[in-house]
Parts: C-alpha cells; sequence; structure tokens
C-alpha cells in the first residue's frame, strides 16, 4: 500500500500549495543563481521530509503493536473507513472541535521559529523551515498519518510518510521556483477532485482488509496470518 502514500502526497500537493503555498513563497531563496535556488528548495524539502518520517516512525510504532496483536485486517478497514469519513463529514463539523487546541503552544513555537529562520538566507535556514513545516497542522497529513498506522511498523510508517511527503516535492518545488503559478479557478477545481482520490485510497485500504485474495491489493486472510506469525517467532 506504500504507492498509495505517493499518490496522496502528488494528488494532495494541490491542496499543500494552498495551506504551505504562502511559506513556499515566501522562501528566501537566491533567485539570481538558479544553482544556488534548486540546492536551497533542496535543503528545504529535505527538512520537511524529515520531519514527515520522524512523525511517521513514532505512528508506525503504534501500527506494529496493534499488528502483532493480531488486529491489521481491521485496523486497515477501519482506516479506510476514517478516511472516508474525514472527506464526507463537512468542515464546519470538525470545526467545532478543534483538536489542536491541547497542542497550540506547540505550534505558536513553530511558527515563530519559522518566522525567525525566513529573516535569514543560510543553508541551515532553508533545512530549518522545512522541518518546522512538516509540524504545522494539516488535514491532508493527519490523511497521511492515518495510512502509516496500516503500515505496521517503525520502519514502514517513516517510509510511508516519507513517500507522502516526496509526492508533494515536485508541486512545492514549482511554487517555490515559480511562485504563486496557478490562477484562483484552476486551483479550485483541483482541490474539490482531492477528495474524490481520497476516498479511493481509503476503499484501497478497506480492500487491504477483507482479504479477497486479489495479489498486491487485497492479500487473503492466510497470507496475512503466516506473515504475522513468521515475524512473531523471528
Amino acid at each position: 500500500m506504500f504507492y498509495t502514500a505517493f499518490i496522496l502526497g502528488l494528488l494532495g500537493s494541490f491542496h499543500c500549495i494552498g495551506m504551505c503555498g504562502p511559506i513556499a513563497f515566501a522562501l528566501p531563496v537566491d533567485r539570481k543563481s538558479k544553482p544556488k535556488m534548486i540546492f536551497q528548495t533542496l535543503l528545504y524539502h529535505i527538512g520537511r521530509l524529515l520531519t514527515y518520517s520522524l512523525i511517521g516512525l513514532i505512528f508506525g510504532l503504534v501500527g506494529r503493536g496493534l499488528y502483532l496483536a493480531g488486529f491489521q485486517q481491521r485496523l486497515s478497514i477501519l482506516i479506510g473507513v476514517l478516511m472516508i469519513v474525514m472527506v464526507v463529514i463537512p468542515l464546519h463539523i470538525f470545526n467545532k472541535y478543534n483538536f489542536s487546541k491541547p497542542i497550540y503552544k506547540g505550534i505558536s513555537y513553530v511558527k515563530s521559529k519559522m518566522g525567525y529562520y525566513l529573516k535569514k538566507r543560510t543553508n541551515t535556514t532553508f533545512f530549518s523551515i522545512g522541518f518546522f513545516n512538516g509540524f504545522l497542522p494539516c488535514g491532508l497529513v493527519y490523511m497521511a498519518l492515518v495510512g502509516s498506522i496500516a503500515a505496521s511498523g517503525a520502519f514502514e510508517g517513516a517510509l510511508y510518510m516519507f513517500l507522502f511527503g516526496l509526492g508533494t516535492v515536485p508541486m512545492m518545488s514549482v511554487a517555490v521556483l515559480m511562485g504563486n503559478f496557478l490562477k484562483g479557478t484552476i486551483r479550485s477545481k483541483i482541490q474539490k477532485a482531492i477528495p474524490v482520490f481520497v476516498v479511493i485510497i481509503g476503499l484501497l485500504f478497506i480492500l487491504r482488509g477483507l482479504g479477497l485474495g486479489i495479489p498486491y491489493i487485497s492479500p487473503s486472510d492466510a497470507k496475512l496470518h503466516i506473515s504475522n506469525n513468521a515475524e512473531v517467532c523471528n
């Protein structure tokens, strides 16, 4: 299911431009030198990918515990349902329950650090901005983290989030190098299509958990159990 992470990041990067675009546009890259600008943009992405990987590692550990307990199939179904629910339920309902309140102080710290580094131009600046950027709350990242739990392992969770971040690199790079290149109407149409792809990914997770015997998409129950027992014995 790792390919779903890259697809989610690639298609969701249009949403990223709306959420994190202002940060990308404001990066103090050296626009007089293309090699420097590309290198600085690369450092920004490395910082983001590192953060996503670290968070994925933590959530992957949670999934690992559930995997060893034999809940991997039900977990995959639950995660698929959660992805679909997060898309279907209107945003204003979620806004009534602000899940970010308990970590407001942490978010304020992240924003203040980003503001500090945005005023500088050293190589460390771009890596640091990307690193802190990865901690900013984002619905799309939350969906990817839900997927990283189903990866059933620390390394797998980190890889899932790394691939998700990698999928956002092309569009975010264009945003840094070219600025606000998408017209509002085009961006709006693309963002409306993103929920459709999230639902498709959610359905793939549900299929995976059903164990229908479809190679790579929905492996049989027996294969999952054999794999699980083999890892426990090791």
